[in-house]
């Protein structure tokens, strides 16, 4: 198991200091915390990788519209000087 870079035996010894710093009764809320801070780090990563999508995809429309107005505009002005 790899968290973070982080393996078990690492995970252990963090647990353990953890425990030892804060005690039992406080180490349940700590953990409750940190996973209310992490899910909303996701959340907060999901929304901004969708967000980026969704822009890049309007740019890239935007190109492919004016792509096909120049071709257009070019037919027309070729069309118009034969």
């Amino acid at each position: 198991m790899n968290i973070f870079g982080i393996g078990l035996p690492e995970m252990g010894l963090i647990l353990l200091i953890a425990l030892l710093v804060f005690g039992p009764k406080k180490l349940p809320e700590i953990g409750r915390s940190l996973g209310k801070t992490i899910r909303g780090f996701q959340e907060a990563s999901k929304e901004f990788e969708s967000e980026f999508k969704r822009e890049a995809q309007q740019i890239e429309d935007s190109v492919k519209i004016k792509a096909e107005l120049e071709e257009s505009q070019s037919a027309r002005d070729q069309t118009r000087s034969s």
